[in-house]
């Protein structure tokens, strides 16, 4: 009977998870609900989480203690046990991704108007690369970008660098496609 009863207790205890692994799914799912809290009103929306849930991610974007956010984000990592964490997941997955996205077509953006400004050839690479582009009015800002970088500091209006960046951006979303768009990035004024 001790031979059978310790083998019988060994098995029971490999059929459950430990208290460490029940801890760590735990923290896991608290922060998954702390990139819950990034995503924008409109994508958690889209998630048909239960009203709880969604209230409590609410409340908890609008608490700004620390202690008091951290006891609200244990409170939504509880709530969490209750649904399945997959789809959560993929939509901060795909939000992350699609901020991403942003931030290098930004970055790339940034990188052709620097070339740009520092020499012609890359006004006829752009040029090539982005076929259709009003030659004209892309010349007229880079000349304008160019002047305005010739000016003391304190002259320097940013005008005609923005607008360049604008045209840029513009025109590489023409060529590229729209990509994913980040839903609280709000577009901003050309008629400056």
């Amino acid at each position: 009977m001790p031979q059978h009863y310790e083998e019988q207790a060994a098995d029971d205890e490999f059929d459950r998870p430990s208290k460490s692994q029940k801890k760590r799914e735990m923290h896991d799912l608290q922060s998954l609900g702390e990139d819950l809290l990034a995503l924008p009103s409109s994508r958690l929306n889209a998630l048909d989480l239960p009203e709880i849930l969604s209230d409590a991610i609410k409340a908890a974007k609008k608490i700004t203690n620390f202690e008091g956010k951290r006891r609200q984000v244990q409170y939504i990592g509880k709530l969490m046990r209750k649904v399945d964490p997959e789809p959560l997941r993929q939509a901060v997955a795909d939000f992350k991704l699609g901020r991403a996205k942003d931030s290098l077509a930004l970055h790339q953006s940034e990188r052709w108007r620097e070339r740009l400004l520092d020499n012609d050839e890359a006004l006829q690479a752009f040029i090539a690369e982005h076929g259709g582009t009003d030659v004209q009015q892309l010349r007229s800002l880079v000349r304008a970008a160019r002047k305005d970088a010739a000016n003391e500091p304190e002259k320097r209006s940013g005008r005609a660098f923005r607008e360049l960046f604008q045209f840029i951006k513009a025109e590489n979303l023409r060529v590229n496609g729209p990509g994913e768009q980040a839903d609280d990035i709000e577009p901003e004024d050309d008629d400056e």
